[in-house]
């Protein structure tokens, strides 16, 4: 106990350094994680600082919290000269309408938004290299955008970045009916291609709330995890290939199809969950399972956490192989869904609900052992009540329940949204002391997530932004998180809101390290910049 106390106080000193530096910034030189030396440095307008400080601003005013965004770095502006030229290469895709421009400004929570005015939509990797080279030695910064679904402020600007749009970048290159291996452009949407392998027999091998908008370089970029991870795991092992453009315009074909390939060092593992920080993915290869043709979902009931656990446990040894997601949402969460999008509880009131996903290929056979595991869940009195769908409608009635609560949270109020992977016993633990520690300064506190790979969504609303509320989230939920050696983002990643974190799961050698790949691919630092890494970071 005495060690974990010792690095809850290393971690709470490197944070207060965080805020210093970013203090200090302010009144000083700004520090640029690389050494420019451009002759087209210009210091940014003072209503574009303001307005981001403002919307960043710390608790009291004064003091910067390290979620908030750094000071704007030397890039350059974009000039008529500059816009010449990516009309020349983007005939009528050269966005500066601004009304067309801003929604690309705005982050899906609408918590972020950015100052650009000029959107790029390209069609093919070449045309994202000429942007990019040309982009680099003009020293203006680019932020990639996929389907701008992100939750902690990755895939908007932070200032008056250019931002390259990979939605017209929607093509199916390629699909292998033999080996199950799609290849497709990034600009893809998740949705869409899950139709496409479904009328050939085949499945996408991750499932996320936000499939209708999602893009799958987007996915790639983030490292989503989702629904059916438990079942077929993440994008580090059923990504087979990426093709992408590094920051200076150079081409990285790495787009394999082949399931082993052990030649040297695995490139595009590096590129996967980067957050466009070393590159923008263009092109993806992604091996896809077969569409199961029996698929049953189970809602359940328990009385208390302890009881869930184990009914994971059983859950595990009975089902085996079909097991293909087991995820639970508390009362608050069902109070949320009843309230404000009017979804009824199909099952009596629980503390909490479990929904259970089987995928094979004999119905009778999955019938069978699903019966065998409710039945022995029922007489084990680990559920109290439960509800099982066979049909496609009643199926996604109660996919529903969980995949929009994250829908309902956004007419509660403004949320808090984190994002932590702990060790499964440790999961709800966090969202109870959160409640004890809040009291009544927050309007609800709820926890959901997946529970077969760890990983817990704990969400905080407000009546409106509230930087005390936030100032005493933050740092709790992370030293608490560091405390059972967690992690303080399991799929949505670091973004802007939480690149000066990042110390809470990572040591500072491998940040460093971290710092230099970025240094590497990425000397100017004109791919995604504010973003990922800690602003401290000397790279």
């Amino acid at each position: 106990m005495a060690g974990l106390l010792k690095r809850a106080l290393r971690l709470r000193t490197a944070l207060r350094c965080l805020c210093d530096y970013n203090m200090l910034s302010r009144s000083t030189a700004t520090l640029s994680p690389v050494d420019f030396h451009s002759p087209f440095l210009t210091c940014s307008s003072e209503q574009v600082l303001a307005s981001t400080r403002k919307l960043h601003a710390g608790a009291d005013g004064s003091k910067v919290s390290p979620s908030a965004a750094p000071e704007r770095l030397p890039f350059c502006r974009v000039t008529e000269e500059d816009l010449a030229f990516f009309r020349k290469i983007l005939a009528g895709r050269t966005i500066v309408d601004p009304d067309l421009v801003e929604p690309s400004n705005v982050d899906w929570l609408k918590s972020v938004r950015g100052s650009s005015e000029v959107l790029l939509r390209p069609q093919t990797t070449e045309e994202v290299s000429q942007i990019l080279s040309y982009c680099n030695s003009r020293n203006l910064a680019v932020n990639p955008q996929g389907g701008n679904t992100g939750l902690v402020g990755g895939s908007v600007p932070v200032y008056d970045e250019i931002i390259l749009s990979t939605s017209l970048m929607n093509k199916i290159l390629n699909f292998d009916s033999i080996s199950g291996v799609l290849t497709c452009q990034a600009g893809c949407v998740l949705e869409n291609l899950s139709f496409y392998l479904e009328e050939r027999d085949y499945i996408m091998p991750l499932d996320l709330g936000a499939k209708g908008s999602c893009q799958i370089g987007g996915n790639v970029a983030t490292n989503a995890g989702g629904l059916r991870l438990l079942r077929y795991g993440s994008l580090h092992g059923t990504v087979l290939g990426l093709e992408l453009v590094l920051a200076d315009g150079q081409v990285l074909d790495c787009l394999s199809t082949l399931r082993k390939d052990n030649t040297g060092y695995d490139l595009k593992q590096l590129f996967i969950g980067s957050e466009g920080t070393l590159g923008v993915i263009t092109a993806v290869s992604i091996l896809c399972p077969r569409k199961p043709k029996s698929v049953n979902v189970v809602f359940l009931g328990c009385e208390t956490f302890e009881q869930l656990l184990k009914t994971f446990q059983l859950c595990k040894g009975m089902l085996g192989e079909i097991l293909s997601a087991f995820e639970f949402l508390d009362s608050e969460c069902m109070r949320l869904l009843n309230t404000h999008l009017k979804l009824p509880n199909p099952i009596s009131d629980c503390p909490f609900y479990i929904v259970i996903e089987t995928s094979g290929s004999d119905p009778t056979h999955d019938a069978q052992k699903l019966h065998n595991f409710l039945e022995e869940a029922m007489t084990s009195s680990l559920v109290s009540d439960g509800t099982v769908a066979t049909e496609e409608a009643k199926i996604k009635a109660l996919w529903s329940l969980r995949e929009r609560v994250t829908e309902a949270l956004t007419h509660d109020g403004f949320t808090y949204k984190y994002d932590i992977s702990l060790p499964v016993e440790r999961i709800y633990q966090l969202v109870t002391d959160m409640r004890k520690h809040l009291g009544n300064r927050a309007k609800s506190v709820v926890g959901y997530g997946h529970v077969g790979d760890g990983n817990l969504h704990l969400n905080v609303t407000s009546p409106s932004k509230d930087p005390a509320l936030l100032a005493a989230i933050e740092p709790f939920v992370y030293e608490w998180t560091a405390s059972c050696r967690g992690s303080i983002s399991a799929e949505h990643g670091l973004g802007l809101k939480k690149r000066n974190y990042i110390y809470y799961s990572k040591q500072s050698q491998a940040v460093a390290l971290m710092g230099n790949i970025k240094a590497m691919l990425d000397p100017k630092g004109i791919l995604n910049p504010y973003k990922t890494l800690p602003d401290n970071l000397k790279q």
